[in-house]
């Protein structure tokens, strides 16, 4: 008859736990952070607010961030308005 600690041992390895590999995936859709302020209040159509569009362009310059990748590409968002509308619902969207 097999016992209970028996069938655990054989669950277990001998040695120490070890990490044998790290893996990343990244999103098809990227945007150079250089353009990113000009693509990000293009799409939420914001671009008449001149003053915090600079002061975004000043944060991701001193971000050192070069590249955004993101999932949701132009067309979802056109796609969804309310994902680009301030305090809008788009929880149902997402």
């Amino acid at each position: 008859m097999v016992s209970v600690d028996d069938i655990r041992k054989a669950q277990r390895a001998d040695g120490p736990a070890a990490i044998m590999a790290i893996g990343t995936a990244n999103p098809a859709n990227c945007v150079d952070q250089s353009s990113y302020p000009d693509y990000y209040f293009r799409i939420t159509n914001s671009e008449h607010m001149t003053e915090l569009k600079e002061k975004f362009q000043r944060m991701c310059d001193k971000s050192m961030i070069k590249k955004r990748y993101m999932y949701l590409t132009e067309e979802i968002l056109k796609e969804n308005p309310n994902m680009c509308a301030y305090m809008a619902p788009s929880l149902d969207a997402r």
